[in-house]
């Protein structure tokens, strides 16, 4: 397929107009074509901004329309993986925000939905195309720090919105899944095969009572023998924080930053450095280029950097971590 990639995004959200700016501005070879949301009037408000002329309120209108390509998914994620398995049977290219299913058996059936219907599945793991985790994994790949043996991952959003429409369990299935992906990444070709999940309400603990847990820490062990964290609040006053680390036999590996740039302020008041308030800006080049990859991916028939199963991987984890902390006990994969 060497032609433009016409594109279609279903959800027309905070996270869907972020793709959708990108994939009609930032893409070279693709265009954004339609956009589908059943929100009224939403994505029309968005398809104005842009220029796109093609608006449907039934995602399966959009999936149906025989001039899109390929698809991006950026709706609740309750519906993603339904979403996924619709898509393939369009025969329409995929790439699906984080998570790209809720169960394992949903995972099961989108990845044999997209293998059967041979298209490309990419996830949103957004880190494997953050500058400092490639090179971190590239380094480990190389054998520059040794055996992996400690590893760390933390996500730390600045404020917890809306806490009451937040859903259960959503600190592991839409917030810690990016790490355990970006820990599987960062110790390649090894599985986790035990995990140990403690959680709590403390930044809002009055919504304790509905299921909400902004506030956790998971251990979790791989077959290589190293050992790895990775915690998550949702409340980092200061800024989104997203950071990695791989310590080895051969030295250590610090990767991610809060600041915005490398300017500090050395004052009278004290020292400053200017911090981020949204994903979107801290990882803005990664967020652009794991779109761009997808439709080379499309274009080209390749397989993906972050794949169907690289997300049911971490979706394991995060299932394991909920049972863990509902058993109180560790839990093997």
């Amino acid at each position: 397929m060497s032609q433009n990639i016409r594109l279609g995004l279903i959800g027309a959200g905070r996270m869907g107009s972020f793709h959708a700016h990108t994939a009609a501005r930032h893409i070279p070879g693709a265009s954004l074509d339609a956009i589908a949301d059943p929100v009224p009037g939403q994505a029309a408000r968005l398809a104005e901004q842009l220029g796109v002329s093609r608006v449907y309120n039934d995602p399966q209108q959009l999936l149906d329309d025989p001039q899109i390509d390929a698809v991006l998914i950026a709706a609740p994620a309750r519906s993603h993986a339904e979403l996924v398995i619709s898509a393939a049977h369009a025969g329409k290219g995929i790439f699906c925000e984080k998570p790209m299913a809720i169960t394992l058996d949903e995972a099961d059936r989108a990845i044999a939905a997209a293998a059967d219907a041979h298209v490309v599945l990419q996830v949103g793991f957004n880190r494997r195309f953050a500058r400092s985790f490639r090179s971190a994994h590239e380094d480990v790949l190389a054998g520059r720090i040794g055996t992996p043996q400690l590893l760390r991952s933390l996500t730390r959003d600045p404020a917890l919105n809306n806490p009451a429409a937040t859903g259960q369990w959503v600190i592991f299935l839409e917030t810690l899944i990016h790490d355990f992906d970006a820990l599987r990444y960062l110790n390649p070709g090894a599985n986790a095969v035990q995990v140990y999940a403690v959680a709590d309400a403390l930044v809002a603990p009055q919504y304790k009572a509905q299921g909400l847990l902004d506030t956790a820490v998971v251990t979790v062990r791989f077959d290589n023998g190293a050992l790895a964290t990775a915690e998550a609040n949702f409340q980092a006053v200061y800024g989104y924080d997203v950071r990695g680390e791989v310590f080895g036999s051969a030295g250590m590996l610090s990767l991610g930053s809060v600041a915005d740039g490398s300017l500090v302020r050395y004052l009278a008041s004290g020292i400053q450095a200017d911090t981020l308030r949204q994903d979107t800006d801290l990882l803005r080049d990664a967020y652009m280029a794991e779109l761009n990859h997808f439709v080379d991916c499309v274009r080209h028939g390749t397989r993906p950097l972050a794949t169907g199963e690289d997300a049911r991987a971490a979706l394991a984890i995060a299932r394991a971590c909920i049972a863990s902390v509902q058993s109180g006990q560790p839990v093997d994969l």
